[in-house]
Parts: C-alpha cells; sequence; structure tokens
C-alpha cells in the first residue's frame, strides 16, 4: 500500500499497530534504452510486491539521487550528494516524528551509497530507530543467478531490463564493453566512454531470468522487513 492511496487519518490508524515503512530511493538518469527512470521502477516494484504479502506502508519514492558522472546525457536529474543526505535525512526525521522506527530503504542507484554514512550519523542521534538498506543488484542471491547463468550484471545492460523498465526496443547484438580509462570520469568523458549508455554485454535476456532475479531480490525484502 501506497501513501499516495491513503489520508492521513490511514496512516494514523497504521501506525496504531505497526511501525514499519519502506522508502524508496533511486535516480533519474540515463539508462540506454531504458527508461530513464529505472533505478526507481525497480525498487518500487519490489515495495509493492514486498507490501502486499507484508501490509509494510511504501513511501513516495524520492526521485532524483546523485548522477554528476551522467549529466551530458539529456534527461539525467542530478542532486548533489549533500543535497542528497538532507532529503533522505528530512524524510526520515518527518515520519519518526510520526512514529515510524522501522525503516528499510530500497536503493536502486549505486551514485547514492554516500547517504549510508549520512544514515549512521542519524542512527547515533536517534538510537530507538532502526534503519535498514537493500540495494537489489548487490543481493547475493542475484549475483548468484547471473553467475549461474554466465551473465554479468552491469548498468543500463540485461540485468536491469525487466518489461516495466523497457521503453524502446532493445539491440539484438550485446555491447562489447567499452575501455574506461579511470574510475572517476567527468560527464563530457563518460558519455564519450559509454556511448548509448550501456556498460556492456546483452542488452535483455530471458523473462524466465529476470522473473528469477526479481523473486530473489524479493524475498530478500520481505525477510529484512521483518527487523530481526
Amino acid at each position: 500500500m501506497r501513501f499516495e492511496e491513503l489520508n492521513w487519518m490511514d496512516i494514523e490508524r497504521y501506525l496504531e499497530e505497526d511501525d514499519r515503512l519502506m522508502i524508496v530511493l533511486g535516480a533519474t538518469e540515463q539508462h540506454a534504452y531504458l527508461s530513464l527512470l529505472t533505478d526507481i521502477k525497480i525498487p518500487l516494484a519490489l515495495a509493492d510486491a514486498a507490501s502486499q504479502q507484508s501490509g509494510v506502508l511504501v513511501a513516495p519514492p524520492l526521485n532524483f539521487g546523485s548522477s554528476p558522472y551522467f549529466l551530458d546525457y539529456p534527461g539525467t536529474i542530478s542532486f548533489r550528494l549533500s543535497t542528497l543526505m538532507d532529503a533522505v535525512e528530512d524524510v526520515l526525521r518527518s515520519v519518526y516524528r510520526q512514529g515510524f522506527r522501522k525503516i528499510l530503504l530500497l536503493n536502486g542507484h549505486g551514485g547514492n551509497d554516500g547517504v549510508r554514512a549520512r544514515l549512521e550519523e542519524i542512527m547515533n542521534d536517534v538510537p530507538d530507530l532502526q534503519l535498514n538498506w537493500y540495494a537489489w543488484w548487490k543481493s547475493h542471491a542475484v549475483e548468484a543467478i547471473a553467475l549461474k547463468h554466465n551473465l554479468k550484471p552491469g548498468h543500463a545492460n540485461w540485468l536491469e531490463s525487466f518489461p516495466f523498465t523497457q521503453v524502446a526496443e532493445q539491440p539484438s547484438s550485446p555491447k562489447p564493453p567499452p575501455y574506461v580509462p579511470s574510475a572517476i570520469l567527468g560527464a563530457g568523458a563518460a558519455r564519450d566512454v559509454y556511448g548509448d549508455g550501456s556498460f556492456g554485454g546483452p542488452y535483455q535476456v530471458d523473462f524466465e531470468i529476470m522473473t528469477e532475479i526479481f523473486q530473489a531480490a524479493l524475498t530478500d525484502v520481505l525477510e529484512m522487513l521483518k527487523f530481526e
């Protein structure tokens, strides 16, 4: 159940029985032939599926993340990391004031990892708050599935190509991984290196593999919502 489907009185009644909440973080950035909101769509789909099974509420997603290296691709909108940290903290302090105490942040974008340092600071200030962080593509279960099928995960390649993230026809031939001259690239250099935006490999794989990936991540999320 999402906040957008409820009024404030519904939330108050929910809090009388449960203090758990899911917050989705992601980005609006280039994903080659996939949706610019791929990094939101995937964790939000996981949150919705987990909510249906657990009853835990889903807060509105934070649609913008930290993506400075993709700013030369039209459609990418990037927060400075400090801005993102502040925004996440403000969201957490708002819902904490209202009674939420167990919060799972479902992150869909690697550029947001710096937020975790701020979360640790908040935990020190608010000791009765329980936070957890889940980045689905880093899941051991997801990595095992990729290894089983001899597939290499990468940005905007098969790993993120779910039916609900596809907005255009995907190229049929795999892309050779580009040569990356440095671990840190400016926006201009990143566009020169990555071209269409994919980091290489197949653009899509069989639907059955993607279903396997999604179910593995969903199992992770449901387990983390137990807050044991």
